[in-house]
């Protein structure tokens, strides 16, 4: 085999990152009969067994076709097959609309299920990129692409209500075939196949591929595979009508139940593949079959009615599983599942890497037919027994027997391996490779960093880039989620005088203005945490104590009679979320180099900021369905007629603060240099920038979060024809996106210089705000908030990057008997508490900006009263910018003009090179 040539970080995450967002692609494609085969089914007037062969149609060929497609993956390599693979799919899957008899549908299904051979081209695409120790990671992290499956049952029955199952189907093909030219465009050959081509070697021929296929071995790990993802098809397609069968629920609430089993048995499959990675594949199969025969046992126990002749009589009782406890037993199974699927793939790379291919075809075409089998053995069983639960006898059969012949094969292994020194024998001998770490120079990472420099160069390449990058990934979500339920009332308050309660205008914006005001008092704590309990602790706690307000809104919305004292504790109480910023901020600031710590916090505190449209957004939808059926409560009649499930506001959020809190936990890192009490933080108090610095950054990100709060009541207020939670969301998102997407731009020119301007700007919004609502015009008021936001996001980044230059710059100044190094770590520490607590004060514009509207309104009948004191507060901000830091003589005029540098630092600044 010809020398591969080392591949980058880059260039690994991008083949990762392109075959699991096709391959999503490929699912929600691969499963689109789960959706429109209802109304096609009708339309045509379908029988049972006509709709079942349609419907099973793509799943039969799309695992038909996975041994093949793997084997021509390893010849000719992804970059190619992968895109032929999606377009012959999209174009079958555009025929399908033209369809007009039953015998072009199933035509038409052959060549769209295609699609579902996908997983074999990514497998052994995806493989390639990665040494052994982290294949399991990837490939579990690819295959979270099965979420399409939920994609689809979420995204299709909307655009099919409103456009009909045609459309759905040519936007599905469209889409499909657009990503496999930005996968051509865009992805590479992977090093085996661009190795192959340098030398000239040929690709090994078919025969030599399927040699493997020989393997006892290959047929068990099918046999895995078969349960843990054939099952997994099956009970999707099972579960709905077995949920109508047994609790008598309706077509809408069944469909949201069984996608809650999708979801745990698809997302969770990047976690399995790091567990395989770190514990060894045997373990999590163990586990999987393990707690799978134990689920499923519970599940496959019929009601039963008991009738006891007793000596005083007869004795009845029954046995019987109710909603609630199935639906949470089908969720561990299905988590449970995610995990198996990810360690199935772990053994492939490991056992034959060069073969991955064919091995990993004939394993996903052994496992898709479970998908196109099983559905049929279960109708069949029920026909023959009666018994509804009969479906998961046949899954703990199915199951039993593949852990039995695993443990068995297990043991002849260990046997084979007696003459060996127990003390050198791993403990799964079949997984030798994965255990010796000695061998692998493979160690779990610590979650204290008891060594961290992120300014020495060779330290970042080689360790602190990848360490900071994915604690930054998993604090960007948990941030998101914490700014949604801290602004979440913002549009519940907007919903409440629909459902009956009568409140005053005045109460609502008091509703809108709490969370901004406990919000901003938490973070003046929450700014000093992470240096006492460290960022991964405080980070899981912080963002599980959001479920909090989350039940109690969803719990307090349902009762029209809940006391008005009970919602401005919910509201207070949603300033958990609003706390998190500060210590969020201040623990990322500690992971990233100077050079990039502006952009790192723009890009945690911008995509966090997104929670606030990203809930502007979702929620309005939410509240329109039973999205969570008998578990979510009954719908309330709004005034019209229609009917809301506003409990939803709160409970959509629960399932991913969970996610989120057991990624920190186990994901995230502390470090140790952090640490600090609070006495050696408080010296930030005898600072002078920092309260400057808490002046203006009031001005941008209070300005943020408090039109945030403010803006949908204000324009419910003033342009109350308009449905105004259709196009209020798109301000703060636009203010979001340019944080995180401007954190480079006061990294280049100084962030002086930038929030100069934008206080600039901010003035000149102001200004067209008053100018609109004088005018009644509100797509111009519409976009000058938009202008608004955008600019509160630039600034929001050149703010926190003014901070740590500042005390580069002060810190040697003003304690001269420090070494450079401890000076810059003294600056350090200043910095992320200064970062904190400026956010903390900062945030109380989401009390005072609402508030501030309320009562203007509340005095005078209009804004105009606020919106003048906003102008005179952001001509203040960009007055005190100036004269401190960027006229001639300012503190950062020099240095954001590269004509000097920090003391205590022996390189420039961000911001200080042309």
């Amino acid at each position: 085999m010809p020398l591969q040539k080392a591949v980058s970080e880059g260039e690994q995450n991008r083949a990762l990152g392109l075959s699991t967002f096709a391959f999503t692609i490929c699912f929600a494609v691969w499963t689109i009969f789960a959706i429109i085969g209802i109304e096609i089914k009708t339309e045509l007037g379908l029988n049972e067994t006509q709709f079942g062969l349609l419907v099973g149609t793509p799943i039969l060929t799309g695992s038909l076709v996975r041994l093949f497609l793997g084997v021509w993956t390893d010849q000719y390599g992804g970059r190619i097959v992968f895109p032929l693979t999606m377009l012959a799919s999209a174009a079958a899957t555009w025929l399908l609309s033209y369809a007009d008899s039953y015998g072009l549908l199933l035509l038409a299904a052959l060549g769209l299920g295609l699609a579902g051979g996908g997983f074999a081209v990514g497998v052994a695409y995806v493989s390639k990129w990665y040494p052994q120790q982290k294949q399991g990671a990837a490939l579990g992290f690819f295959g979270m692409g099965n979420v399409g499956a939920a994609v689809t049952k979420f995204v299709a029955p909307w655009v099919m209500v409103a456009f009909g199952w045609t459309a759905v189907a040519q936007i599905w093909a469209a889409v499909l075939a657009v990503v496999a030219v930005l996968f051509f465009l865009f992805a590479k050959d992977d090093p085996e196949l661009a190795a192959r081509k340098l030398s000239g070697e040929k690709p090994m021929g078919l025969m030599a591929q399927l040699e493997p296929l020989k393997s006892e071995q290959v047929w068990r790990f099918s046999l895995y595979y078969f349960f843990v993802f054939g099952a997994f098809v099956a009970l999707a397609l099972w579960l709905p009508q077995y949920l109508i069968g047994v609790y008598g629920v309706d077509v809408k609430v069944a469909g949201m139940l069984a996608a809650t089993f999708s979801l745990s048995a698809s997302v969770f499959r990047a976690y399995g593949g790091v567990l395989s990675d770190k514990y060894g594949a045997r373990k999590i199969m163990y586990a999987t079959f393990g707690v799978s025969m134990i689920c499923l046992f519970m599940l496959s126990y019929p009601a039963t009615d008991y009738t006891i002749h007793g000596i005083e009589g007869e004795i009845r009782f029954s046995t019987s599983m109710s909603l609630v406890p199935f639906v949470f037993t089908v969720f561990v199974l299905g988590f449970f599942m995610s995990l198996g699927k990810a360690a199935v793939f772990k053994h492939i790379p490991v056992y034959y890497p060069d073969h991955v291919g064919s091995v990993g075809g004939l394993v996903g075409l052994v496992g898709g037919l479970g998908g196109f089998v099983l559905p049929i053995v279960f109708g069949a069983v029920s026909d023959l027994t009666g018994i509804w639960t009969s479906c998961f006898m046949v899954l703990f059969g199915l199951v039993a027997v593949a852990l039995g012949w695993m443990h068995i094969a297990i043991r002849q292994m260990e046997q084979k391996a007696s003459g060996i020194d127990p003390r050198a024998l791993p403990q799964f001998p079949e997984m030798a490779d994965l255990h010796d770490e000695v061998r692998h120079g493979h160690v779990p990472p610590a979650k204290v960093l008891t060594e961290w420099r992120p300014e020495d160069p060779a330290f970042w390449e080689a360790t602190g880039r990848r360490v900071a990058r994915r604690n930054l990934m998993i604090s960007i979500p948990a941030l998101l989620l914490a700014f949604a339920v801290w602004m979440v009332w913002s549009v519940v308050v907007a919903k409440l005088p629909l459902i009956g309660f009568n409140y005053t205008t005045d109460q609502l914006f008091w509703l809108a203005a709490l969370p901004g005001l406990s919000g901003a008092t938490f973070r003046i704590f929450y700014s000093f945490m992470v240096p006492i309990f460290g960022g991964r602790l405080w980070t899981t706690l912080s963002t599980f104590s959001l479920l909090i307000p989350a039940f109690g809104i969803g719990y307090a919305v349902q009762t029209p009679g809940t006391p008005y004292v009970i919602f401005l504790v919910l509201a207070l109480l949603c300033g958990f979320g609003g706390g998190n910023f500060a210590s969020s901020m201040a623990n990322i600031g500690f992971f990233f180099p100077k050079a990039q710590k502006g952009n790192a916090l723009a890009l945690n505190g911008g995509l966090g900021n997104l929670g606030v449209s990203v809930m502007q957004f979702i929620v309005p939808l939410v509240i329109t369905a039973g999205v969570f059926g008998a578990l979510g409560g009954g719908a309330q009649v709004a005034q019209d007629g229609s009917e809301l499930w506003l409990q939803n506001a709160g409970f959509i959020w629960v399932p991913f603060i969970l996610a989120s809190s057991l990624l920190a936990w186990f994901g995230m890192n502390d470090i140790a240099d952090a640490k600090a009490s609070f006495a050696e933080q408080a010296i930030i108090f005898q600072r002078r920038h920092n309260w400057l610095m808490c002046w203006l950054y009031t001005g941008t990100f209070g300005s943020f979060i408090g039109f945030s709060a403010g803006l949908p009541l204000l324009a419910k207020y003033e342009f109350p024809e308009v449905d105004v939670l259709k196009y209020v969301f798109l301000a703060p998102l636009v203010g979001a996106i340019s944080r995180a997407a401007t954190g480079w731009v006061s990294d280049r020119f100084g962030g002086a210089r930038v929030t100069f301007w934008v206080f600039v700007g901010m003035m000149i919004g102001t200004l067209g705000v008053v100018h609109f609502i004088e005018a009644g015009n509100f797509a111009g008021f519409l976009a000058t908030f938009v202008f608004m936001f955008f600019v509160t996001g630039v600034g929001n980044a050149s703010t926190f990057q003014m901070i740590p230059v500042i005390m580069r710059s002060e810190v040697p100044r003003l304690m001269p008997e420090l070494s450079a190094a401890d000076a810059n770590r003294q600056a350090e520490k200043e910095s992320a508490a200064i970062i904190g607590f400026t956010s903390a004060i900062a945030a109380y514009g989401a009390f005072f900006i609402p508030k501030a509207f309320g009562s203007s309104i509340t005095l005078t009948g209009a804004p105009m009263v606020a919106l003048w004191g906003f102008f005179v507060f952001y001509a203040s901000c960009a007055a005190l910018t100036w004269f401190v830091y960027t006229r001639r003589g300012g503190l950062l005029h020099d240095i954001e003009r590269g004509r000097g540098a920090p003391p205590s630092t022996p390189v420039p600044v961000p911001g200080a090179t042309a």
